[in-house]
C-alpha cells in the first residue's frame, strides 16, 4: 500500500540529507546573491541568450551536476542522476528561464540598494535562476541520491516571440523525449505562488504592405500605416467575453521610412489571450476576418489592389491545467501544508503550458522573495525569505522523483 502525500513529505523532511541541504540554502544566501548579480549582467534577449547560458553551463560544471553542457537549442542543461541511472530512466524537470524581456543593447547591469537588487531581469528571471543554481547545490553539497533522475535546465525562449522554444525542444529531442515524467519550473517571486493553470495565447503579426511612393507625388496611393491603423481600431472594437476571460493588445506597431514617404510596410504585433483554446480560435478568426475585410475595403477606394495582408502566428500556447488531484499537485499541497505555506493557485502563461499541453503534470512556482516593476526598466527584487521558497521546491523536486520512479517500477511489474 503506497504512502500518501502527507506521509511521503513527512519522510522526506525528517531525512539527514535533506536536513544537510536545508542547512545549505541557509548558510550560502550571500553565493546565491553573487549568483545572481554575477548573472544579471550578462544580457540575455530573446533568441540572445546564448553567453548567459554558458555561463550557467559552467555553474553546473563546478557544482557537479553530469553532463553539463549547452543545447543544440541553447539550453545549459545538466544531471543530477539517479543512482544506476540508464538511458531509460524517469526524468523530473526542474527548469528556469534564461531569457528577459528587454532587447538586445539595453544597460543590464544589476546595482544594490541595502538588500534590493535592482535592474533588468531581477526578479524575472533572476530569482528563479538563482534558485535553480542554489538547489542544485543544496543537493550536491547533502549528497542527495535522487529516485530518479533530475534535469536541471536553464532554459531560452520563455518571454515574447521565444514561444517557449526551450521547452519544446527539451520535450521533443532526445535524449529527454518521452522520459520526462513531470516538470517544475521556477518563476519569479513568492513563497507561496503556484501557476497550475495555463494561461493559452497566440501571437499573431500583421503586415500589410503596398507599392509606397512620394507623398506628393503619389498621393493618393493606398497608404499601409492608414490601412493598419484602421484595421486596428476595428480590431479594438471586438467584443471579447469576460468568463472565460479573453484579452486583446497591440503591443508593437512599425513601419514608414520617412515623414515625406507613402510607406511600403506597415506592421502590428497582436497578443491574444484565453483560459479557453475555444475561445482562442474563436478570437483569432475574427481578428482575421476584421483584418481582411477593412484591406479589402481599402482597396475598393482605389483603381488597384494595391495593398497586400500577411498574418504569421509568432506564438501558441495552449491553455490547459494541472488538476487538484493530479500527483504532482497533491505533492504540492503537501509540502506546503508540511512548511506552513498557505497555497496561493494562480493562472499564467509559463514554461509549464508546453508540458502540460502535452498531458505531462507540470507547474511553475516562485522562487521566494519580493519582486516589482517586473517587465520595465524599474525591475527590482528583495530576496529576503526566499530560503522557505528553496525548501519548498526541494522537498517538491525530491517527491516528484520518488513518484516518477514508484510508477515506472509498476508500470514493469
Amino acid at each position: 500500500m503506497s504512502m500518501s502525500a502527507h506521509q511521503r513529505i513527512v519522510g522526506l523532511a525528517s531525512d539527514r540529507g535533506v536536513h544537510q541541504a536545508f542547512g545549505w540554502l541557509h548558510l550560502h544566501e550571500r553565493q546565491m546573491r553573487r549568483w545572481q548579480m554575477e548573472f544579471l549582467g550578462i544580457a540575455a534577449p530573446p533568441f540572445g541568450e546564448a553567453e548567459r547560458a554558458k555561463w550557467f553551463c559552467a555553474r553546473f560544471e563546478e557544482i557537479g551536476l553530469i553532463g553539463a553542457r549547452v543545447d543544440a537549442e541553447g539550453n545549459a542543461v545538466a544531471e543530477l542522476q539517479a543512482e544506476g541511472a540508464g538511458v531509460d530512466t524517469p526524468v523530473v524537470l526542474l527548469s528556469a528561464h534564461l531569457d528577459t524581456v528587454f532587447p538586445a543593447g539595453t544597460e543590464c547591469s544589476p546595482r544594490e540598494d541595502g538588500v534590493n537588487i535592482l535592474g533588468p531581469g531581477a526578479c524575472d528571471n533572476g530569482a528563479g535562476l538563482t534558485a535553480l543554481l542554489g538547489l542544485a547545490s543544496a543537493l550536491r553539497k547533502a549528497e542527495i541520491a535522487p529516485a530518479c533522475t533530475i534535469l536541471f535546465a536553464a532554459n531560452v525562449g520563455e518571454e515574447g516571440e521565444g514561444d517557449l522554444r526551450g521547452m519544446r525542444h527539451l520535450f521533443r529531442a532526445e535524449p529527454y523525449a518521452g522520459r520526462i515524467r513531470s516538470a517544475i519550473a521556477l518563476e519569479g517571486s513568492g513563497v507561496a505562488v503556484v501557476v497550475d493553470r495555463a494561461l493559452g495565447s497566440r501571437r499573431l503579426r500583421v503586415t500589410i504592405t503596398g507599392p509606397g511612393g512620394h507623398s506628393w507625388a503619389n498621393a493618393g496611393r493606398a497608404n499601409p500605416i492608414l490601412a493598419l491603423a484602421s484595421a486596428l481600431v476595428e480590431v479594438g472594437r471586438l467584443r471579447l467575453p469576460s468568463r472565460p476571460r479573453t484579452t486583446l493588445n497591440c503591443g508593437v506597431i512599425g513601419g514608414g521610412t520617412s515623414v515625406n514617404s507613402i510607406p511600403e510596410l506597415a506592421t502590428a504585433d497582436l497578443d491574444l489571450r484565453s483560459v479557453s483554446g475555444m475561445e482562442l480560435d474563436r478570437v483569432e478568426l475574427a481578428v482575421l476576418g476584421t483584418l481582411e475585410r477593412v484591406v479589402e475595403a481599402e482597396n475598393r477606394k482605389h483603381r488597384e489592389a494595391e495593398l497586400r495582408l500577411q498574418v504569421q502566428r509568432i506564438g501558441n500556447r495552449t491553455a490547459g491545467g494541472l488538476t487538484a488531484g493530479s500527483a504532482l499537485y497533491s505533492s504540492l499541497r503537501a509540502v506546503d501544508r508540511h512548511l506552513g505555506i498557505e497555497t496561493e493557485a494562480r493562472i499564467g502563461s509559463t514554461d509549464a503550458n508546453l508540458p502540460l499541453s502535452l498531458g505531462v503534470e507540470a507547474l511553475a512556482i516562485g522562487a521566494g522573495g519580493t519582486g516589482w516593476g517586473i517587465h520595465t526598466m524599474q525591475e527590482g527584487y528583495d530576496p529576503t525569505g526566499r530560503e522557505l521558497a528553496l525548501r519548498r521546491a526541494l522537498l517538491l523536486v525530491l517527491d516528484a522523483c520518488a513518484l516518477a520512479a514508484e510508477k515506472d517500477l509498476a508500470l514493469l511489474r
